[in-house]
């Protein structure tokens, strides 16, 4: 694809935007002269970020793991802006715990969210991308790679999200469309924030040795981002070491085993406790948007 495809007077669609790098990716783009449709919960914070994104800006609220409400926000962008040339599939949540103790809600709705959420957004959205021969940008997480323990629903659904995006690239190649995974680390989010709040995840991440433990600000990822929207890149890391891992992906299990094996057992009893103390639903939920994200899900049951 051309560098000099440019994001000026494009309608950029964007899921999770109501706080965090959507949001945040939101002003970056208006700020460049894109128009910029949010869809997301939270209505309240969307109206905000739309308000600081200028006139060409909507907010629809959707919940992305919902098809109608999906195509209701999709027709609702298209009547308005005449159509969509970029999809940022960035909606995410997370949720902590350990496989044998873990809320099974808790962990069924990182997957709805992080992974289907994408899908359905995507082929939502896929008639208009083809049709303005588009870009769609897929978050993933540098946990498509690294594994770490008390998240494996979120670790599960970003591979996932990779290996969607790099079958849906070779699809639609031939119909003009691009198709980018960003890989972030830890960012400055409230998600990042709700992860190191919580009474034994905090503590095991913060044991992380290295670059792996370190939290960055969410303008290093959402500038890759802008960038690789400018670029329509298949691949978007952030930083940029996160693509090195790439070359030794295959180590990483057994590293994050290694490095994992002493704190385990303490962190193991620990989980148990507090799920004793405060309930498997509440020791689960990570950050204001896993919340909104529960809330939706008990409204559609």
């Amino acid at each position: 694809m051309s560098p000099q495809w440019t994001i000026q007077g494009k309608v950029v669609l964007i899921t999770g935007a109501a706080r965090g790098l959507g949001a945040g990716l939101a002003r970056e783009l208006a700020a460049r002269g894109a128009k910029i449709a949010l869809v997301g919960l939270e209505p309240a914070e969307l109206k905000e970020v739309a308000g600081q994104c200028g006139p060409d800006a909507g907010a629809w609220e959707a919940d992305v793991t919902n098809w109608a409400d999906l195509e209701r926000a999709v027709a609702g962008v298209v009547e308005r802006f005449g159509g969509i040339d970029v999809v940022v599939a960035n909606a995410g949540i997370a949720a902590t715990g350990f496989t044998r103790s873990v809320d099974p809600r808790a962990f069924e709705r990182v997957i709805e969210v992080n992974l289907l959420g994408v899908w359905r957004t995507v082929r939502v959205a896929l008639p208009h991308l083809i049709e303005h021969r588009g870009y769609a940008l897929l978050v993933s997480s540098l946990a498509a790679m690294v594994h770490v323990p008390g998240s494996a629903s979120y670790s599960a659904a970003k591979a996932g999200v990779e290996a969607f995006a790099n079958s849906l690239r070779a699809e639609v190649r031939h119909l003009g469309v691009g198709v980018g995974v960003v890989y972030p680390t830890w960012m400055a989010t409230d998600m990042v924030s709700g992860a190191d709040e919580h009474p034994v995840f905090g503590p095991l991440r913060a044991a992380a040795p290295g670059l792996a433990g370190r939290v960055y600000p969410a303008s290093v990822a959402i500038r890759a981002m802008a960038a690789g929207i400018r670029r329509r890149s298949r691949s978007v890391h952030a930083p940029r070491w996160v693509g090195l891992l790439k070359l030794i992906r295959s180590l990483m299990p057994r590293l994050v085993e290694h490095t994992t094996r002493n704190t385990m057992p303490q962190a193991d009893t620990a989980m148990l406790a507090d799920i004793a103390a405060r309930g498997a639903g509440e020791s689960s939920l990570v950050g204001p948007g896993a919340r909104a994200a529960f809330i939706a899900d008990r409204r559609e049951t």
